[in-house]
């Protein structure tokens, strides 16, 4: 008997066999808007329900520190927009295509500006924070159709750098630790009372699902020393908050971040994503190292996938995904990144087809 989206996710946390391979994609905008233009998915179709994704999510918190600051428009041109937000963030903008903002400057530089201009908004439970009727929303059609459903927001890390910087960040390190662990530990405690409102009324999901990108390429952000200093405690408040509901941990972080692993499965971690290829993230070697005590979700290169090529995608699959699940360790078919408008629809409905099957044929 078919397992449902639930149990096989239930199974592949725990690092047990499952019936087939469970199944996620996040195409950008851009690339679900060209599959619908070519007629693949209609207008109002859920794209994540087209594929079969065995994994919904909801309930992002709002960590902008001031809720009640108008965004100012600084400066406009006919391709990019500056603003100043609610962290006291100039951020620069493209208005023509999507992209990560450019940092001009910020308020906070240090510990001073962050207790003056940040962490007294972040003491107290604010439900303008909370999407109450989006979590409620997701969590009853993740029931109605019997998917996996995790809470998703970011932590303390991405938390922390919309409002000073990586680079103001990255020297409190240095400079100031215990304004960076501050910091940490502030932001994880915000976010534990603001999940124990929502929770408390709506009800608690399977799992957490934490966004937290803390590397770049074959570099991770920090040395295992200071993430274990400054940032592992904080991890450490939620996962074990989220462990205290029966819910498992799926973090997600961009860029080379093999040597924080230990660190983040001590914190509690119970599985990885994206595990980028190009910054050299490598599936098997991290299986080899952490498969018996963590799963993974991701991994395959997504430049195959933009190729169209089947034989490479086929090369790329077997090589990242069978030493997992012919391993016996727990995996999620995904690739290692969102997936760009270059992939053709045929290209997509392969690639989740095939790794449905994978290793369980």
């Amino acid at each position: 008997m078919p397992m449902t989206s639930y149990e096989r996710f239930v199974a592949v946390l725990d690092r047990k066999p499952v019936d087939q391979t469970p199944i996620a994609v996040s195409p950008w905008g851009r690339t679900v808007e060209r599959w619908r233009s070519e007629g693949h998915i209609g207008p109002e179709e859920d794209v994540a329900e087209h594929f079969g994704q065995d994994i919904r999510s909801g309930g992002w918190l709002s960590s902008v520190a001031d809720l009640d600051f108008e965004a100012k428009v600084l400066e406009e041109t006919e391709e990019t927009v500056l603003t100043l937000d609610g962290n006291g963030a100039m951020l620069r903008r493209h208005k023509l295509h999507d992209s990560t903002p450019e940092h001009v400057d910020f308020t906070v530089k240090d510990r001073a500006g962050w207790e003056e201009h940040i962490k007294p908004h972040l003491v107290d439970v604010d439900r303008r924070r909370i999407p109450f009727e989006g979590y409620r929303n997701a969590k009853a059609f993740a029931a109605e159709k019997e998917r996996y459903f995790c809470w998703g927001g970011v932590a303390p890390f991405e938390q922390i750098h919309p409002v000073c910087g990586h680079e103001y960040m990255l020297m409190g390190m240095a400079l100031d630790p215990d304004w960076v662990k501050d910091m940490a530990t502030t932001y994880a405690q915000m976010t534990i009372n603001h999940l124990e409102v929502l929770f408390a009324e709506e009800g608690a999901p399977h799992g957490l699902f934490f966004y937290e990108d803390m590397g770049f390429k074959e570099r991770p952000f920090m040395s295992p020393a200071m993430y274990e200093a400054l940032i592992q405690p904080a991890h450490a408040m939620l996962f074990g908050y989220a462990h205290s509901l029966g819910c498992k941990v799926i973090v997600h972080s961009c860029g080379y971040v093999e040597p924080l692993v230990p660190g983040m499965i001590e914190a509690g971690m119970d599985c990885l994503q994206a595990m980028e290829v190009k910054a050299g993230m490598d599936l098997p070697h991290l299986f080899e190292r952490f498969g018996d005590r963590i799963s993974f979700y991701g991994g395959v290169d997504v430049r195959a996938l933009i190729s169209n090529d089947r034989a490479r995608i086929d090369a790329e699959m077997d090589a990242k995904i069978l030493p997992v699940v012919t391993g016996g360790g727990g995996y999620i078919l995904h690739s290692d990144h969102s997936e760009p408008p270059d992939i053709d629809y045929e290209t997509m409905v392969y690639f989740i087809e095939r790794g449905r099957k994978l290793g369980r044929e």
